[in-house]
């Protein structure tokens, strides 16, 4: 899934129902051929210029086997992504093909926004997927999305700041929040003004991480809060003390740093030694701060594993789309295609096909490579199981970043936070 790269939302995009409540699950239809012939597709995705580049450069390649099917590419940056996609949903204007994350795909499918992929027929070829990254893609059994590729929270380290500073690594296998915190804290003591030990305070995705280790779980399966206001409390404390003790930048820095590009993050401009994020920003963190980079396991990890695997993102098709069969094709290239792989790499999460992992593999820089060991790490830990939020649950991380960053201010203290969160999320989830 930072807060600037967040998997869930940072911000929040508006999906209630005045948006998705509308939609009817038209059901697409595989002709609309263009005068010439032609079938042309639109295809959305958020990212950052690299990942446009290269998506377009499989987009081309697509073309030249498929001369017959032109795409229409539409990239966004991610702050807006959500709202915008949501604004032409709802004006029966969407996309014929777009990624999602989260829980969007639920929060889409629920709302009649997304084509039952198995009315794609032959045009979608998922029979290479590994079977858990289908399942990702699933609400209530049917097939909605296609898992871009596996993803897990992790801590990026940045050895030069370390080394610069004069501080050891840590033990992944061994250390604690508490441990994060001290070593932090010790960087930003110990290096030059505007270098901190940790890029961000704590997120939503790291909440959902820090309940499980306690025991807990953000969501249960049948769709309710499966945390206590105790632990919610906890988690706003530590984030508070983060802060507080400058192991993190100070409140007003990091709403400043909440809408700013990777490239220009704290950690991708070498300014931090750690951050907390999903591991399949690592190749674009490790371009921008021209360093390598390492990922370690999150802190708190014994004896209680917090940490699971999910998809990074998923391709969807548009229930309105009148050319699913073309944008099924589409899918089936960047998912089953060895040098589309080839030009993708980990860049939305380590392929969900075993034969294009090993496609990949000699392409992988060090940073690539040391991402499917971390995920390979995730894969043998005996985690709890995972559940998609429940409709509405889109809202949830909206009311955790707004009540951090008030907690983070000292507009209200972590018990209140707590209880407030409590309440706005259970309501946000039965809406």
């Amino acid at each position: 899934m930072s807060i600037i790269l967040s998997r869930r939302t940072f911000a929040h995009a508006v999906l209630g129902t005045t948006a998705l409540g509308l939609l009817t699950a038209c059901g697409g239809s595989s002709g609309a051929a263009d005068a010439d012939g032609t079938t042309t597709i639109r295809f959305a995705w958020w990212g950052n210029t690299a990942r446009a580049e290269a998506t377009q450069a499989v987009i081309d390649k697509f073309e030249a086997a498929n001369p017959t099917i032109k795409v229409k590419g539409e990239p966004s940056d991610f702050s807006g992504y959500f709202d915008k996609l949501a604004t032409s949903v709802a004006a029966k204007d969407a996309p014929d093909l777009f990624t999602l994350g989260g829980a969007y795909p639920a929060e889409y499918a629920n709302r009649g926004a997304l084509l039952d992929l198995s009315k794609a027929g032959d045009a979608l070829d998922l029979s290479k997927m590994d079977a858990s990254a289908l399942t990702n893609g699933q609400v209530g059994g049917v097939q909605y999305g296609v898992s871009t590729g596996a993803n897990a929270l992790a801590m990026v380290i940045n050895p030069a700041v370390f080394k610069a500073a004069g501080v050891a690594l840590p033990d992944p296998a061994t250390w604690t929040w508490e441990d994060f915190r001290n070593i932090a804290a010790e960087i930003t003591t110990k290096s030059p003004a505007g270098t901190f030990g940790s890029a961000s305070v704590l997120t939503h995705d790291s909440l959902d991480a820090f309940a499980r280790q306690h025991g807990e779980e953000l969501y249960t399966e049948d769709g309710k809060l499966g945390l206590s206001e105790k632990t919610v409390a906890d988690y706003f404390a530590f984030s508070l003390s983060l802060s507080q003790k400058k192991a993190s930048p100070s409140p007003s820095e990091m709403v400043e740093q909440a809408s700013v590009s990777i490239e220009q993050s704290l950690m991708g401009t070498g300014k931090a030694g750690m951050m907390l994020t999903w591991s399949n920003s690592m190749r674009a963190l490790n371009e921008a701060a021209g360093s390598d980079l390492q990922l370690f396991q999150l802190p708190g990890e014994t004896p209680t594993p917090g940490i699971w695997l999910q998809s990074s993102q998923y391709f969807a098709i548009s229930a309105q789309s009148k050319k699913s069969e073309a944008a099924a094709k589409l899918i089936s290239f960047l998912v089953n295609d060895e040098e589309a792989a080839k030009i993708l790499l980990t860049d939305r999460g380590v392929p969900s096909n075993s034969a294009i992992r090993a496609a990949i593999a000699p392409e992988l820089s060090p940073s690539g490579q040391s991402e499917v060991k971390y995920l390979d790490i995730v894969g043998e830990t005996k985690f709890a199981p995972t559940f998609i939020g429940p409709t509405g649950s889109t809202s949830v991380g909206e009311i955790t970043a707004r009540i951090n960053t008030n907690v983070m201010f000292e507009k209200v203290s972590p018990a209140e936070g707590a209880k407030q969160w409590m309440s706005e999320s259970a309501a946000a989830i039965l809406s």
